[in-house]
């Protein structure tokens, strides 16, 4: 038969020693199972843990009670839980302890119970920061299962203002015993659904990249307001340009970035990729504030770069204070996962999932998932992309098909219909029908070459498109088309390709895609008109270019979502212009009129 084990040897003492204790340990012996039983409910952690120190607290009678779980590598403390301190001191006194100093650290180098009648005066007491209550007495006692310390549990001040006892110290081992064990339950039950997630988020990313669904419908909203600055911010990311990645890319990006935050539970989810001087680039942003910017650089020189462009991952306890981290964002977070998006030997770009200053810091266990993470989303990533690819090959073809049918097929017809309408025309001895067939000869003669000049377009490659802004509103509307159904009507006024700055023209076209989209997802049109005004003025007279969408549709809902509106808006603001919205084309003013503008 083999020697207990020391913890198993300490559990028989004190049950021992529970065993013909005085009248009044025993009477509190009720008191310590409803204890225990009270610790054994639930399976959330973070719950356990507050009903734990709570337990405890009562048990004993004690003001205050906290709870230190002992991180995986055994050096300090992944979190820590408090009882009886006011939320409002708790935020003023500021990081909670990280078990490296005091007696706390004291009690993960050596697990053993201490029990003091005044901490302040025992050397091993590292003191207490500004705002911290006043303690004097104090009970610490491990927290064990199978041999392994799981954490601590600290109890100081009696209400009656006496020391702690030994009656008061074997109640809490005994209670520390159930505790481990409903901690470990907890732990395992949060293992499991943490797995769980990072597997659904990795599926949901996989699908909605390979399906072509847009940032917009990947995540369901994560709190009662749906409408609010999160998705404001992802709007910046799904109109962000990179030179090396298409507008379907940086949705994709995006929807990896939203996931990684949700399921990371970190304070944002930025995704950056490689500058041609070798740093990197953030190009999508999720977050709930505007701390980070799409088009904010890290530089080559970093040292945390260069490894992760070769596809070593970087963990941060404290960007803030790491001096590895010389990017202006890492003033602004404390725990952080770096982590290279590679597939077949290829960086991709790089996923960064920051939690907030004083956060608690990355288990094993969520480092081993979000690596997996980025590795699925890597993949997908590159799945998507030859799926566009071959989708656009596909439409390539048919378009090949459409030019050769257009040459072959319609011109001929209607070069065989002018050709019998002159042998009309020269028969009529009407002079009002001469005129007339002639007019339509000559309509017939600009259909075709509009034709001609449809094939030549459709014959070309896009790096050999012309990239006039004319051109590529035309192109817009174009693309509009084929969810809506119809082609909107559109006019042009003024030098529109010579007179608008690049800059401009950008943000023009991309003002114009949120509007058609709009207009196709919400407004029900059947007419839909797109005026680009070269000629136009701001109230100041400021030379300026007008684009204006109008629609008879349904109109804008009270209500209703206004992210798209904002948008345009601080587009036309950041440039000098204005964003207004107006009556539509239908006969009551029905439907709504989107006029944006800003200076040549």
């Amino acid at each position: 038969m083999t020697a207990p084990e020391p913890q198993d040897r300490a559990e028989t003492d004190d049950a021992r020693r529970l065993q013909g204790l005085s009248t009044e340990l025993t009477a509190r012996v009720p008191q310590l199972l409803e204890a225990m039983r009270s610790v054994g409910t639930g399976l959330e952690l973070h719950a356990t843990l507050d009903r734990i120190c709570e337990t405890a607290a009562r048990l004993v009678g004690a003001r205050y009670a906290a709870l230190g779980v002992v991180g995986e590598a055994g050096g300090g403390l992944s979190d820590f839980v408090a009882f009886g301190v006011d939320p409002e001191v708790a935020r003023r006194i500021g990081r909670r302890p990280d078990g490296h100093t005091g007696l706390l650290g004291e009690l993960i180098r050596h697990p053993e119970p201490i029990r003091l009648a005044d901490l302040t005066a025992d050397p091993r007491s590292a003191g207490f920061p500004p705002h911290h209550p006043s303690m004097r007495t104090f009970l610490g006692v491990p927290i064990r299962v199978q041999g392994e310390i799981l954490g601590n549990l600290y109890l100081c001040e009696k209400h009656d203002g006496a020391e702690f006892t030994d009656h008061d110290q074997h109640m809490v081992r005994v209670l520390a015993t159930e505790a481990g064990l409903a901690i470990g339950n907890a732990r395992l039950y949060e293992a499991a659904r943490q797995r769980e997630r990072w597997i659904d988020g990795s599926v949901a990313v996989t699908t909605a990249l390979l399906s072509g669904a847009g940032a917009e419908d990947a995540e369901e909203p994560t709190g009662p307001d749906d409408h609010g600055q999160d998705h404001d911010h992802t709007e910046q990311a799904h109109t962000a340009v990179h030179a090396d990645f298409s507008h379907h890319a940086h949705h994709a990006l995006t929807v990896v970035a939203e996931h990684a935050r949700r399921l990371a539970d970190s304070a944002a989810g930025i995704v950056m990729l490689p500058t041609p001087e070798g740093g990197l680039e953030v190009v999508a942003v999720s977050s709930d504030t505007s701390d980070v910017s799409i088009g904010t650089r890290v530089p080559a020189h970093s040292p945390v770069v260069a490894k992760l462009l070769t596809g070593e991952s970087v963990h941060v306890t404290d960007s803030s204070t790491d001096p590895r981290l010389v990017s202006p964002l890492s003033a602004r977070y404390g725990p952080a996962m770096l982590l290279p998006l590679h597939s077949d030997g290829r960086v991709l770009g790089v996923l960064v999932t920051p939690r907030a200053i004083g956060a608690r810091p990355f288990t094993e266990s969520e480092r081993t998932l979000a690596t997996q993470f980025a590795s699925q989303a890597a993949l997908a990533l590159m799945m998507a992309e030859a799926q566009r690819d071959r989708e656009r090959l596909a439409v390539f073809e048919d378009r090949d098909r459409i030019a050769r049918d257009l040459h072959d097929l319609v011109i001929q017809r209607l070069y065989a219909a002018g050709m019998m309408l002159e042998t009309a025309q020269r028969q009529s001895q009407v002079p009002e029908v001469r005129a007339g067939v002639g007019k339509a000869v000559d309509e017939l003669d600009v259909t075709i070459q509009e034709i001609r000049t449809a094939i030549f377009a459709l014959q070309q490659g896009p790096a050999e498109a012309p990239s006039g802004l004319r051109t590529r509103v035309l192109r817009e509307i174009n693309m509009a088309a084929v969810p809506l159904g119809f082609r909107p009507t559109h006019r042009f006024a003024g030098a529109i390709d010579s007179s608008v700055g690049e800059l401009t023209g950008k943000n023009l076209i991309a003002a114009l895609r949120e509007a058609l989209s709009n207009t196709f997802r919400h407004a029900r049109a059947s007419r839909i008109e797109v005026t680009v005004d070269a000629n136009a003025e701001l109230p100041d007279g400021t030379p300026a270019v007008r684009l204006s969408v109008a629609d008879d549709g349904v109109g804008i809902p009270e209500g209703g979502r206004r992210s798209g509106l904002r948008n345009l808006r601080r587009r036309a603001e950041s440039l000098g212009g204005s964003s207004e919205v107006g009556p539509g084309l239908a006969e009551d003013g029905g439907g709504t009129t989107v006029t944006w503008q800003a200076p040549l």
